[in-house]
């Protein structure tokens, strides 16, 4: 337990050291309070790791065959779990989670009594070392633990070292995303199977209360795909009328929230249908598959839909083609120029497709590509920056303001569309500038 203890101390020194110079939160600095939040965030960090050791010990000593001697039951408690659960505050479900975390990472014992390594040792040694939470590595464990047999001891391995290198720093949202990657990556044939899980658990009920009528869905990847497309055209349309036409400060401004707006997109669309009167923009909304052409060609593999998450197998890729038609699309073929250098200002649609194939949405916050422009990385006018990819970057509104705004750099490494993108912070956020991924690779295995 010494070797967990120790990184715990010193977090706390940590989070002890941030607050030294302030009486209360309210009392704290902007440059304190990001301290405090990031020591904070090594805190609960290693406390999990403590925590999920801990777990460990209390399940080991209240298993079932202890009958009247089990731990948890001497304390008037059923299982562990619910021990847990009761000292923290928190549900049998979350401490049960705790405890099957605790035992992938804690050490091991032979029938010898001889010490064993971890059944995940690089998930163990990220959390003691305050890299990741529990509710990421209890991602990461649950994922290496369901694909264990299909793809051997020394892959799920090089998958443990990969997922747990790109989690630190990522949020649980963007572990899952990579996790599904990195799932489609190492298991191609897996991909259909889930499919299946997916489609039978497709939804949509409806209900009226309160005079207004409630929906609640639920939708596989390639059923989501349009309506997505369909959804954020609206909204980015709606937000850029806007920008270009409408004055916030008017007292007639559009301040409807985003859950509004996208309501008023889904009853924009059933108008549509019901009449095709009733006609708005969509900014552009396309589905854009993301496909290898040997893949489609052989049947194997899987492929990306612009939006989701959740990798798509090739049989629903092809009869997406069949429902929607195919334009095939080569980056760079000789029939296609994507730098144009000083001659144009604006990127075509084939810049915008390879932007997208490169940065998959908005290279700094990851929203989907639908909802973002592509814009100069050194400025068309000020800096006298070309139209070319390697000075082309895909952002949402927000994020090309905050970039902006608070001097950000944007540094490509590479060309074309396996490229990568890095973000490095001002010196006033970051004295050390460290770059910061951006793009698909952060959440993907690309080259």
């Amino acid at each position: 337990m010494s070797s967990s203890l120790a990184p715990l101390l010193e977090a706390v020194a940590l989070v002890q050291d941030s607050w030294a110079d302030a009486d209360g939160g309210a009392d704290l600095s902007r440059a304190q309070l990001i301290a405090v939040n990031n020591a904070l965030g090594v805190l609960r960090r290693t406390t999990d790791a403590v925590h999920a050791e801990v777990a460990a010990g209390l399940a080991r000593e209240s298993r079932r065959e202890l009958g009247p001697d089990s731990l948890a039951r001497q304390q008037g408690f059923r299982s562990s779990a619910q021990l847990i659960a009761t000292t923290t505050g928190t549900s049998t479900g979350d401490a049960a989670r705790l405890v099957k975390l605790g035992e992938a990472t804690a050490r091991r014992t032979n029938l010898l009594g001889e010490v064993l390594p971890a059944k995940f040792p690089v998930v163990r040694d990220a959390m003691c070392r305050g890299r990741i939470a529990a509710a990421a590595a209890d991602a990461i464990v649950t994922f290496l633990d369901r694909v264990l047999l299909r793809v051997g001891r020394s892959v799920a391995a090089e998958a443990e070292e990969l997922l747990v290198e790109k989690a630190a720093g990522l949020s649980l949202d963007e572990v899952r995303k990579l996790i599904a990657r990195t799932e489609a990556h190492l298991d191609p044939d897996g991909v259909a199977p889930r499919e299946d899980e997916l489609r039978a658990r497709t939804s949509l009920s409806m209900f009226q209360r309160d005079g207004m009528l409630h929906l609640n869905g639920a939708f596989a990847p390639d059923k989501a795909a349009p309506l997505l497309a369909a959804v954020h055209g609206y909204v980015s349309a709606e937000f850029a009328a806007k920008r270009d036409g409408r004055d916030p400060a008017a007292a007639d401004a559009d301040r409807r929230p985003l859950g509004q707006i996208q309501a008023d997109a889904l009853v924009h669309l059933a108008e549509h249908d019901l009449s095709c009167e009733s006609t708005g923009p969509l900014n552009g909304a396309t589905v854009v598959v993301r496909v290898d052409l040997e893949d489609l060609e052989h049947g194997t593999g899987y492929g990306l839909i612009d939006g989701t998450d959740q990798p798509v197998s090739i049989g629903t890729i092809r009869r997406m083609a069949a429902d929607g038609g195919v334009i095939p699309w080569v980056c760079g073929a000789d029939s296609e120029v994507l730098d144009w250098g000083r001659t144009r200002r604006l990127f075509t649609p084939a810049q915008r497709l390879a932007l997208a194939e490169r940065d998959g949405g908005c290279a700094f916050c990851g929203l989907p590509p639908q909802m973002t422009k592509a814009h100069h990385i050194r400025w068309w006018a000020r800096d006298t920056g070309p139209t070319d990819l390697t000075n082309g970057i895909l952002l949402c509104e927000t994020c090309h303001h905050l970039i902006h705004d608070n001097a950000w750099d944007i540094h490509i490494d590479g060309i074309g569309t396996r490229a990568k993108v890095w973000f490095l912070p001002p010196p006033h956020i970051d004295p050390k500038r460290t770059p910061r991924p951006g793009g698909r690779a952060r959440t993907e295995l690309i080259a």
